[in-house]
């Protein structure tokens, strides 16, 4: 049985946690021996204990942590050379920038025959200024001479690495982040019955975004357009589904635009086949005015269950929407540009569903079973390349 330890930072809500414990599971329903080492000290209290019960065996990695320090940083490098030694690992896959690169230099110390890095995304724009962006590139470069494969979300990612000279294009495979597309369909409450429960009125347009609430999200650029949005459509709210350090902000910027009684901001709830899901059905449109996205898993669950979705042009999101197929694409930062298409979906019920039918089919690309063939199909390749048994 081949063993594999994956390495990230920590497992909170949010897309690259969901990837990851995914992809551990579906490799152990095919055989592979597979152990998650995260730092628990930093991951959120339910997400671990919901990995756990889907099947992932973790260990803790006490100083791995998403911050640099170059103290816990060697404490972490110390910690993950010794346990892929001990548990003689095959495969080494890191998930996420930091755990990525700790883990693949504990991989090449520990002389781990193969590696594999999925960043979830990159950090070359939107995170820090030209100096750290810069920094954190070279140090990709450098990762990737340790690397047999690296995974992107879309085609988009990959050229967006290699635009910045990370690796050779034959290094590159492309899965996205799997979206349980089916489990979705068959739990979606009715709209009527969603809406009631979130006590949203039958004849509001309803724009829902989803995630932390963080600069990177860019939800106040959502927040600003809404101004505008309500001068045409004037039945539109926005529903604002996740938590985070910009809360306060929001609030305040909603109060000061004169938008607060039409802005809800209803903290986190659980996954798209578990309270999300409520918000989904409800909703008229998705949005996403992220400065970066590595794929956008929200918006390809909202597409599964016939939402149109509004997302700026940048990182994977051009390749969930597609040429305008599932709804509409938008230049990033923009408030303009981003209330002048949700104003287009609101006056035109008509056009929402047929963005909805082909966000629908759309879905379909991204879909778990489209992510576990192409898992599977990777791992056979480094497992035919290296030898392993």
């Amino acid at each position: 049985m081949i063993r594999v330890l994956h390495v990230i930072t920590r497992l909170t809500l949010g897309g690259s946690s969901e990837n990851t414990v995914s992809q551990v599971a579906a490799l152990a329903r095919a055989g592979y021996d597979g152990l998650l080492a995260v730092g628990l000290e930093e991951s959120e209290a339910s997400t671990p204990a919901d990995a756990r019960r889907r099947g992932c065996r973790l260990v803790s990695v006490p100083h791995l942590g998403r911050e640099i320090s170059p103290r816990r940083d060697l404490a972490a490098l110390v910690r993950l050379v010794r346990l892929m030694r001990s548990e003689r690992a095959a495969i080494v896959h890191t998930h996420t920038s930091k755990a990525g690169f700790i883990g693949r230099l504990a991989a090449r110390l520990a002389g781990v025959p193969a590696v594999v890095h999925q960043p979830h995304g990159h950090i070359f724009y939107g995170y820090y200024g030209p100096r750290g962006s810069a920094f954190f590139i070279r140090l990709e470069r450098l990762a990737a001479r340790w690397t047999d494969r690296i995974v992107t979300l879309t085609e988009r990612g990959t050229a967006e690495h290699l635009a910045q000279r990370i690796g050779g294009p034959e290094q590159y495979v492309v899965i996205p982040s799997g979206v349980p597309t089916a489990e979705l369909r068959s739990r979606r409450p009715a709209r009527s019955e969603a809406r009631a429960r979130l006590g949203i009125a039958a004849g509001d347009f309803v724009i829902v975004g989803v995630g932390r609430l963080v600069y990177v999200k860019g939800f106040e650029l959502l927040v600003a357009a809404l101004r505008d949005v309500l001068d045409e459509v004037p039945a539109a709210r926005l529903i604002l589904v996740g938590d985070g350090p910009e809360r306060a902000a929001l609030e305040r910027q909603a109060a000061a635009l004169g938008v607060a009684d039409r802005v809800r901001l209803d903290g986190e709830v659980s996954g798209a086949s578990g309270g999300l899901l409520n918000y989904l059905a409800a909703a008229d449109v998705c949005a996403a005015s992220s400065r970066n996205e590595g794929m956008g898993r929200a918006l390809v669950e909202a597409m599964a269950v016939g939402l149109p979705v509004v997302g700026a042009a940048v990182g994977g999101i051009p390749a969930v929407i597609g040429d305008d197929e599932a709804g509409r694409l938008v230049p990033p930062d923009d408030p303009q540009a981003l209330a002048a298409a949700l104003v287009e979906l609101g006056r035109d019920a008509t056009l929402r569903a047929k963005l909805g039918e082909a966000a629908w089919a759309r879905a379909e690309q991204f879909s778990t079973a489209v992510s576990e063939a192409r898992l599977l199909a990777l791992y056979a390749a480094l497992a035919r390349e290296k030898g392993l048994r």
